[in-house]
């Protein structure tokens, strides 16, 4: 684990911990803390080096001083005494799902309960019916959260939940009485993993829509159902939120669903401001709704331009989008062609003829098709296959610094593509080894899904990449290959160029790319794959960093 990751694991361990000690305001700025220690793309050592902790999100300077004393001894004399003060069994009742701070504070103080192991003993006593707010109903919840199956506080791989989200949609539009759904949370922001799946939909017969949810085979169990919300655990533990919302107040919730915190926070202020006040329910004036149908009009009451899902973080993106400077985001219909497209030598007529089908029917002018060595006669099939406004472009894939010498009778490939995971850190020198024709740096993430670089690492990799004119790939997060969106955005503040590659080669696999790669504030030209045929083999424009 990083630095960065251990230090947010602990700052949000001390916001649980003020919670149970009941602490009002200090939990959030611990939390904002952690969420930007996460976030950031270099080693938190290198930020303090320098000294310019104070300067990030979240950080002042009490924060500041125990990121120094962590550092400097591994440990934080604050939250030893935060957690000497309170029953060490406390934050796992806290981390039980459907239950919070408050209520793990309440078995404390009213029950004496210091433990999950406690808390099953004083409910088959009978001891949590008398305790107001606690029916049958819900002490049976808390039962099944003890069950030894339950995992809290797992987070899930993107990939895995957005094909699960993928699949709910899909089937609940076919069996239930939808009129719009989407799906929300931090999985429509594109984060790297999700702790739950929210999805919202309008609809005159929620009671339809709840039977149809919870008649989905993949479902495990119902942990809660009411009038607006039901809530199922699906396969491993993954909880799904489902809710019903109206039509007037659909464009409200989908926003405050979405998040994220830090931004909608934000928001919240920048109507009180202007004498509204903005909820999942919509934007007011006094009592009367102003806004709140669509997103885009929950945006325009506010006087900004519509914000896209994936950079709703609170990173400068609210100021650009008053100003009606937000950058123009890459999406799908940017895209020319894919360039990391693995094919067999001896791949048969109809491979290729499927993969040159799925290229036409996204509308690409061409398909890089990367080939082992010394494969010159499969490289001539497969570009004697070009048709309907395909071109074939064929790559070498290379595992070292070395690029081959074409063999008698073949001939040069039109890109280079290197896995960065075994030809080592990138060379001291500037340009790329033969830097015509293009170099795509892919496998910059190694191990299993959802790992994540090394934050100084994957920093040389682009210093490397911006200087050389070479492109770095981001592919679906949880896939082990591309930058996540931070990095990303780190390569496009620095000018640089990358790959958007849908690993899976499906729809959905694309779409999480993209998303990865709009987390990044990337914008098309600043994208290889979007690049018209004929300016793949020109030396990159200098770039523009992105804005935020």
């Amino acid at each position: 684990m990083s630095t960065n990751s251990e230090l947010a694991d602990r700052f949000r361990e001390i916001a649980d911990l003020l919670d149970l000690a009941g602490e009002r305001f200090k939990p959030e700025a611990y939390r904002r803390a952690a969420r930007t220690l996460e976030s950031l793309t270099e080693d938190v050592r290198a930020v303090s080096g320098r000294g310019e902790l104070d300067a990030l999100p979240g950080v002042g300077a009490a924060i500041s001083e125990k990121i120094r004393e962590y550092l400097r001894t591994g440990s934080i004399e604050y939250y030893e005494r935060l957690r000497l003060a309170s029953p060490p069994g406390l934050l796992e009742i806290l981390r039980l799902p459907g239950l919070g701070p408050k209520t793990a504070r309440r078995f404390w103080i009213e029950l004496g309960v210091e433990g999950p192991g406690e808390l099953a003993q004083a409910i088959e006593a009978g001891r949590l019916a008398p305790l107001k707010g606690f029916g049958p109903r819900k002490i049976d919840l808390i039962r099944k959260a003890l069950a030894p199956a339950s995992a809290p506080g797992a987070r899930t791989p993107l990939r895995t939940a957005a094909r699960l989200a993928e699949g709910i949609v899909t089937a609940l539009r076919r069996t239930a009485p939808i009129d719009q759904i989407e799906v929300a949370g931090s999985l429509r922001r594109g984060r790297e993993s999700v702790g739950d799946i929210d999805i919202l939909v309008t609809s005159t017969e929620p009671e339809r829509v709840f039977d149809a949810f919870s008649a989905l085979p993949e479902r495990r169990e119902i942990s809660l159902r009411g009038s607006t919300k039901e809530t199922i655990l699906f396969g491993d533990g993954i909880q799904v939120d489902l809710r019903v919302v109206e039509p007037a107040a659909f464009g409200a919730a989908l926003q405050y669903f979405t998040g994220s915190k830090d931004h909608n926070v934000r928001l919240r202020s920048l109507a009180r401001d202007r004498g509204l006040k903005i909820n999942e329910y919509g934007v007011f004036r006094g009592e009367e709704r102003v806004g709140g149908t669509t997103e885009a009009e929950v945006y325009a009451t506010l006087g900004l331009a519509f914000i896209p899902p994936e950079i709703r973080e609170d990173q400068g993106e609210i100021a650009l989008a008053a100003a009606g400077t937000l950058p123009g985001l890459v999406a799908a219909s940017d895209l020319r062609g894919d360039l990391h497209v693995h094919a067999s030598a001896t791949a048969t007529d109809t491979e290729m003829s499927e993969q040159i089908a799925r290229a036409r029917a996204r509308g690409w002018e061409y398909l890089g098709v990367v080939l082992p060595p010394a494969s010159s006669s499969a490289a001539e099939r497969w570009r004697a296959r070009a048709t309907d406004g395909v071109a074939i472009l064929v790559g070498e894939e290379l595992r070292s610094w070395e690029a081959p010498s074409p063999g008698p009778g073949s001939t040069r490939p039109d890109y280079w593509l290197l896995r960065a995971d075994e030809a080592g850190p990138p060379p001291s020198r500037t340009a790329a080894p033969g830097s015509d024709p293009t170099w795509l740096v892919t496998h910059l993430v190694t191990g299993v899904e959802g790992a994540q670089s090394d934050p100084a690492s994957a920093a040389s990799w682009i210093d490397w990449a911006v200087q050389a004119g070479a492109a770095l790939e981001v592919s679906d997060a949880g896939a082990a290959g591309g930058l996540d969106g931070p990095l990303a955005h780190r390569l496009m503040e620095r000018g640089g160029r990358l790959h958007v590659t849908p690993s899976g080669g499906d729809d959905v696999a694309l779409g999480l790319a993209l998303r990865t790669a709009r987390r990044g504030w990337t914008t098309p030209d600043r994208v290889l794959n979007a690049s018209a045929r004929a300016a793949l083999r020109r030396p990159p424009r200098p770039g523009r960093p992105a804005r935020r």
